[in-house]
């Protein structure tokens, strides 16, 4: 009987240890994101961690197939591999808070942004909420590219740059003239020297920088529909919708339907056609549902 309940316990922890493997891996992959991603030396005690478990299921499969264990033994290994279970999901879960903390945190730094402009009050977050709707229904072809947390930090601060623009252009009902025009456009460069001290986000500085680029050649720094990151493109999606929905000094909202055929008039020479259609298939209810209280109000 005990021999059956020694087998018993190293099986199931054995089991309970590949299941850990597994999961540490799920969370190597989340470490990559410009919150989590960290130095060199980080990434080597990953890995450390990682050898560690496999060389702990080695332990399991050779206590249990070549040597005779003893019950005691057998519990200890178990509850080892309950232990490493636990610490994992601790560990997951804390990272997880972290995340979303940091998150609430730029959201309110960058409210402050966009209150400097009437025009923008809400529009950062509420192209955040799209993309990250937007992010849901990718195909996975691009999900495994594309870092859902990263694509998140590159929404919210699109428009970031925009702290560096004169407040008397910002504010502006009228038409820009050629020189205001030439500043204005100078904002995702203005993005990129702001974000420029913290090294974790650079590897989303392109996404913000690119997000006004044309798939027909004819954007900000005219790039070559293929040059053009795919994040910036989604980017590019989401914020020409919530420009086109959005109340501002200069225009009146548009609707839903509306916004919608004019995406698909621009569809393949604006925006990307498939990320277009892409866009356009997410039901009405839940694009609607994106849209952040200081905008409803």
């Amino acid at each position: 009987m005990d021999k059956l309940a020694e087998m018993i316990l190293i099986i199931a922890g054995a089991v309970i240890m590949v299941g850990n493997i597994v999961t540490y891996f799920v969370f190597m992959f989340k470490m990559r994101d410009v919150i989590s991603s960290g130095r060199r030396k980080d990434n080597i005690y990953l890995f450390i961690g990682l050898f560690l478990l496999i060389f702990f299921l080695i332990g399991y499969l050779i206590v249990g197939i070549a040597l005779d264990p003893l019950l005691l033994t057998s519990f200890i290994l178990f509850f080892g591999a309950i232990f490493v279970t636990v610490m994992l999901i601790i560990t997951m879960r804390l990272l997880t808070t972290a995340k979303e903390r940091s998150v609430e945190i730029a959201e309110v730094l960058v409210s402050i942004v966009d209150g400097r402009d009437p025009n923008l009050n809400g529009h950062s977050v509420h192209v955040k909420n799209l993309v990250l709707l937007f992010y849901k229904h990718l195909p996975l072809k691009y999900k495994f590219n594309l870092n859902q947390v990263s694509l998140e930090y590159a929404a919210l601060l699109h428009d970031i740059g925009k702290l560096g623009i004169p407040e008397s252009i910002l504010n502006k009902s009228a038409k820009f003239t050629p020189e205001e025009k030439e500043i204005m456009r100078n904002h995702p460069k203005l993005a990129v020297k702001f974000l420029k001290p913290l090294h974790s986000f650079d590897p989303i500085t392109d996404w913000i920088l690119y997000h006004h680029e044309r798939v027909d050649g004819n954007g900000y720094y005219a790039l070559k529909p293929d040059l053009i990151p795919i994040a910036s493109k989604i980017i590019a999606v989401c914020d020409t919708y919530s420009a086109i929905t959005m109340r501002r000094s200069y225009k009146t909202p548009r609707s839903y339907e509306e916004a919608i055929k004019i995406m698909k008039d621009v569809s393949g020479t604006q925006l990307d056609k498939e990320l277009v259609d892409i866009f356009v298939s997410i039901p009405k209810e839940e694009v609607l549902a994106t849209i952040p209280e200081a905008i409803k109000n």
